[in-house]
């Protein structure tokens, strides 16, 4: 049986609630299309993210992994093409880190591409009436820390999802969009599924103009 590594994060910015966490947890030892989920909660810190992340890579040796992370503010779910070698924090994290154009890897790697499915994800999400986009930047907040370092260790297909505002977050901020935590955990388990279930990509346009 094939083995899926999800992760959220805990609450950052203000927030007493992320939904990456909130989702993913709710798929912990699921099994969807033949493959066994853990979920595992990752802190909002650069550096300590990816040793948590390193060590449940250790232990569990999943096939694949899936970060998730929350952007509050985006219209849709965002699915992450590539993630690039610069920490550059707007904000300190939750240990109080603020790195300003500092490398996620020294020496490492401009950027790093998705090796997630992530146009099967974004379509399969789209006939399931949830919004969605392949994302072209993924920031260079923790998220993006997460997701080149999980790519810069290699071995395994992974990537990295954006989710936006549960309801009740969105009501402390005017005119952000929502989904409602059940879309959420519904959205994760298609992209778990087609992880687990598509080789290959789909042909699709999915670019941006932006």
């Amino acid at each position: 049986m094939k083995t899926v590594l999800l992760t959220g994060f805990e609450p950052f910015g203000g927030e007493t609630i992320n939904p990456s966490w909130e989702a993913a947890r709710r798929l912990d030892g699921e099994t969807i299309a033949g493959a066994r989920v853990h979920a595992r909660l990752l802190p909002c810190a650069f550096g300590s993210a990816l040793d948590s992340l390193y060590r449940e890579l250790d232990a569990l040796r999943p096939d694949i992994a899936i970060a998730v992370g929350q952007a509050g503010g985006r219209p849709d779910i965002a699915v992450e093409r590539v993630a690039i070698n610069v920490d550059d924090a707007r904000f300190p994290d939750n240990a109080g880190r603020q790195p300003i154009d500092q490398p996620v890897v020294a020496n490492g790697p401009a950027a790093y591409f998705s090796t997630l499915p992530i146009k099967a994800i974004v379509a399969g999400l789209r006939e399931r009436g949830l919004p969605a986009t392949v994302s072209q930047s993924a920031g260079t907040f923790v998220c993006n820390h997460v997701m080149y370092g999980l790519l810069h260790r290699g071995g395994l297909r992974g990537g990295f999802i954006h989710l936006p505002f549960l309801p009740e977050q969105a009501i402390r901020h005017p005119g952000a969009f929502s989904l409602t935590l059940d879309d959420c955990v519904a959205a994760l388990r298609l992209a778990v599924a087609l992880s687990v279930t598509r080789e290959r990509d789909l042909a699709l346009s999915g670019g941006s103009l932006h």
